[in-house]
Parts: C-alpha cells; structure tokens; sequence
C-alpha cells in the first residue's frame, strides 16, 4: 500500500525541516511529488479554515493533475540536465585528452631559417614585408598576450610590450602544442617568425602581422577564478578598480593617459627650454605654509615640526636674483578632505615664476605656455593618435584666451541662475542657496557650469583679496581685489592658479600681520624684499587637471599613477 505524505499550505515547509509527516508537512504538492514520486506514494493536504486547521484529506483529482503536469516538466528539465552533464563530462575529458596529447608536441626552432632580428613592437625601419611567396624579415619579438582568438586552424594574438602592439599568427604545430592550447592573457613570450603584409580587408597595427614559426612562454599568467578578465573589469566597482591599479595599468585607455602624461611633461620642459626658463629642484619637506595650514600634511622631521609642501612657489622666488625666470615639476601635497573628481591629496605641481613683469605679461606667459604644449605633444602622430581615441572632440584651443573679471563672473552667474550654495547655512535656511553676490568665494559646481556654458578657457581675474592668499598683491586700479588670476578649462574648471607677488617690504610685513602669520620662518622669504626687489609673479599648473581637459577624463584620479586622496595611501 502506498505510504502517505502530507501537505499544509500554511505551516508546511519545502526545505530539509519538512518530511511529509503530519507534524513536518510539506507546503506543496508539486515539492512532496519530487521528494517522494506519485507511483509509490498518495499525498494527504489541508490547509487552514475560518475555525483553524481542519482534517488532512486526499488530495484532489483537479490538484494532482496540476501537480502532475508540473512534476512531468520537473523530469524533463532533470533529464535533460543529466545529458547536459554527461556531455559536460564527455568534453572535459576530451579536452583533458587533448592537452595530455599536446604535452608530446614539442616544437623545435628551425636552425636553417635566418637569424631572426630582435625588434620592438612599434619598430619599422629595416623590416620588409612579405607574402605567401615572398619572404619577409624575419623577427624576434618579446611581449605580453593583450588579446588572442582561437579558430579552427589558427590562432590570432595581440602582443604588447609598452612600446606597441603586433598581430601574431600560429598556425600548424604551433597551435597544437600544451603552451598554445593553455594560453592565458597577460602570458610573457618570445616569438620568431616572418612579417607579413596583411590580407586585404584585414586590420592589425601598423597594417601587419607577423607569422610564427616558433614561440616559447617566459611567464604564464594565471587563469580561470584568478584572470585578469575576472580581477578587473571595464565599469566595475571603482574602490575595486583602485585596489588593483597595478593590473589596471596594463589596459588600453589608463596605460594610453600615462603615456600621454609623459609626452606631456616632456613638451613642458621643452615649452620652458624655449622660453628661457631654468628648472630647479625645491625641497618637499618645509617648515612654512603657502596656501594655509588647514592642509599641511604635519610630520615629525628630528624633533621639530616640519610639512609637506603644499606649493614650490616662496623657493622659486628666491631663484630670481640669481636664475632669471625659474620653474620646477615637483609633487605638492594638500590634507583636503575632498572627494571632488577633481582633487588629489598628492599631485604633480607645475610652477613658474617670472622677474621684472606686469600682470599682462603673466597672463601672455601662461597662454604662450600651455598653447606650445599642446603644440608640441600634438606633432607626435603617436600622442595624436592616442588623445584621438580619449577624446575624440579634442581640439587646441583658440587665442587669445577669454578675459573675464571676478566681478563680471558674479553678475554672469546671477543673469545665469546659478546660485551660490552656502554650506555655512542650515539647509533649511533661506540664505543657504541665493544668488551671488560680490564676496562669494565661487565654488566648484558653478565655475564648472560657467566654464562648460561658455565652452572656452577663461582667465578668470582680479578676485577680492581675502579670498586669496597673504602674498598676492592689492591692485593698483581697486584695492579690494588682488592682481590674481585662475585659468579655467571646459570639463574640468580652474587648472591654472597664478597671481602677482607682493614685491614691497613693508606691504608684505603687512600681509602676514593681516593674515595672522608670524613673519620669523618667513625671513629667507621676506628678505628677496630687502635686497634688490623687483615687480615679479607665477603660477602653478595642475598636470592631472590639465590631463583630464586634454584626455577628456571625468576625474584626475584617472590621470595619475597611483592616486592618492582621502582615504586612499594604497596600493
């Protein structure tokens, strides 16, 4: 006789607590049918009434022939994933036969072909190309795999080695061998082989590829859980993405920016050389502050109290009397706590500072500058080619650069609409979001607005003079606003800020006074002031924010190596 099982849907269970008996009934019939098969069991059910639990029942001819159905369609899906896993078996231990197989096939290099000549893969001159009839120059190349694909009869690999990339071909033995069939991404390898011209329709960098007749793996990379593909992904976690920088490097769009940024730092120097500028070399550890002590970074150096560098710009004004016009390419350190896309804790400060001119030349200066830069890295095909792909709208901006006034600013962003947000204020409070008005110290968001609305670089002039630091000098024409200037790019806002220096003793003793700053550190400062003054000024240039306008990245922390910034020293 066949052994009942019970159902309740109301206190029943479909997990391992339930058993089918009156005291651990299941929840439904269609799990009691996979637990316990129709043809050697009868199934008894309830559920509960308006007087509580009634009595457990047979269960009906309408309920079991819609248990039943999806009991047969239950069986189906097992026996087909019963198949699915006996082919799953089946192909593994073919595969596994396969590699066994390969491990035999052992490739030897051909000692009758030529000498093969060792090439970078961005190298051109010397090569010849050839074709199925016609031989070629014959390489050795070193790289890592960045992409491959396997067909048939034939396996396609996209090399890299840093300098660039090449399209390789195995093909015959070599595809059969346990290196090939077990060939993982980020895999270091030595490659001979003839380089050919490619097939018509066909794509690959520099418009060939190169055929091999022997390789041999120098480092395999490790695969399945641990891949690259599976550590790193395109739009993933970004706190992921910063844990594990060093293998994000080695992918296309960041490894691009970095070599942008060399190219970038070089046309700079290059920029300087031609506008006779000398480089020197500031300390990073100093006992004064430039741009206000909330953001020095304090550490113990010997038994005094000594700072980060927030800025090179007091060292270089002592290099004038002696060196002419000076700038340094030094990093600079800030303690703000800001995770705007556009703030780092640690980046690379390009400074200048220049003797014996006016607040015009300063601006000329900069312009001059920054357009020969991009002069410079645009003639390289290669960097061309590279801020191409990051930023395909790109174009060198037009001179002169637009002038605008602090104070026109203010009166632009009120015409605009563009409210001043008062952190200082209760949210609730009417005056936490106004209009600006002549003071406001124009905050990130709204210059970013004005800056993208008017799509061009803005030197930004003549701010009020508490907004600014102790050393910039009141203007002549209006004392409330200080001889300063901010230069302002689409996308990204201020890259550039720069000012007039205060060139008189007594105005500068005066400054620190208003400032509150104990003028005693600052004697090797002050003292340019006493011996020989002159009319001087300078700027520092932010490379990564610089970067990010050239490379059309939404944040710097794309534009850096190893980004620091609030909560982030690793790796």
């Amino acid at each position: 006789m066949a052994e009942p099982y019970y159902v309740d849907e109301d206190v029943g269970k479909d997990d391992d607590s339930a058993v089918g008996t009156p005291t651990a009934p299941y929840k439904t019939l269609i799990h009691a049918m996979k637990c316990h098969p129709p043809q050697s069991s009868k199934y008894m059910t309830r559920k509960a009434g308006p007087d509580g639990p009634g009595e457990y029942k047979a269960a009906s001819d309408s309920a079991m022939k819609k248990a039943n159905k999806l009991y047969q369609q239950h069986l189906r899906k097992q026996e087909k994933n019963a198949e699915a896993e006996v082919k799953a078996r089946e192909e593994e231990m073919r595969r596994l036969k396969i590699l066994e197989d390969a491990k035999s096939v052992i490739v030897e290099e051909d000692k009758t072909l030529p000498d093969a000549k060792r090439i970078r893969l961005d190298d051109t001159e010397d090569i010849t190309l050839g074709s199925a009839d016609k031989p070629g120059t014959r390489v050795k190349v070193l790289g890592r795999v960045h992409r491959f694909r396997s067909q048939k009869d034939v396996i396609f690999i996209t090399l890299k080695d840093g300098y660039g990339q090449m399209q390789v071909v195995f093909a015959g033995d070599l595809i059969k061998t346990y290196a090939a069939l077990t060939l993982t991404l980020e895999t270091s390898l030595v490659i001979k082989g003839q380089m050919r011209e490619l097939p018509p329709t066909a794509k690959a960098p520099l418009n060939r590829e190169l055929h091999a007749d022997f390789f041999r793996v120098i480092g395999a990379a490790a695969g399945d859980k641990e891949a690259i593909t599976n550590k790193v992904q395109a739009g993933g976690d970004p706190q992921t993405l910063l844990d594990q920088r060093h293998l994000v490097l080695r992918g296309d769009v960041l490894s691009s920016v970095m070599k942008v940024r060399a190219a970038v730092l070089r046309a700079f120097r290059q920029a300087y050389v031609e506008t006779r500028c000398m480089e020197v070399a500031p300390p990073s550890m100093v006992q004064t502050q430039v741009e206000g002590g909330a953001t020095l970074f304090g550490f113990k150096y010997y038994d005094e109290e000594a700072y980060l560098t927030q800025s090179s710009q007091l060292y270089l004004e002592t290099c004038l009397a002696s060196m002419g016009d000076v700038f340094c390419i030094c990093p600079s350190f800030r303690a703000e706590k800001s995770l705007t896309r556009r703030h780092l804790s640690e980046y690379m400060h390009i400074e200048a500072e220049l003797d014996f001119i006016e607040f015009e030349d300063l601006l000329a200066h900069i312009e001059k500058v920054i357009c020969r830069v991009i002069e410079l890295v645009l003639q390289d095909p290669l960097m061309a080619g590279y801020i191409k792909e990051l930023n395909p709208d790109f174009k060198p901006p037009s001179t002169p650069f637009k002038r605008m006034k602090y104070a026109d600013a203010i009166d632009w962003l009120v015409e605009h609409k563009i409210d001043f947000d008062d952190e200082d204020v209760p949210e609730d409070h009417p005056e936490r979001k106004r209009p600006h008005r002549f003071g406001d110290d124009i905050a990130e968001a709204a210059e970013r607005q004005m800056t993208d609305i008017m799509n061009v670089p803005i030197f930004l002039t003549h701010f009020p003079l508490e907004l600014k630091a102790f050393y910039m000098p009141k203007d002549p024409a209006d004392a409330r606003v200080a001889q300063a200037v901010d230069l302002l790019m689409p996308g990204v806002g201020e890259i550039v800020g720069g000012s007039m220096r205060i060139w008189d003793y007594e105005e500068l003793i005066a400054a620190y006074k208003r400032v509150g700053i104990d003028p005693t550190p600052y004697y090797w400062y002050t003292d340019q002031r006493k011996y020989g003054t002159s009319p001087h000024g300078g700027y520092g240039l932010g490379l990564e924010r610089f970067l990010a306008w050239l490379c059309g990245r939404f944040t710097v922390r794309e534009c850096v190596l190893y980004p620091r910034f609030t909560n982030r020293c690793t790796p």
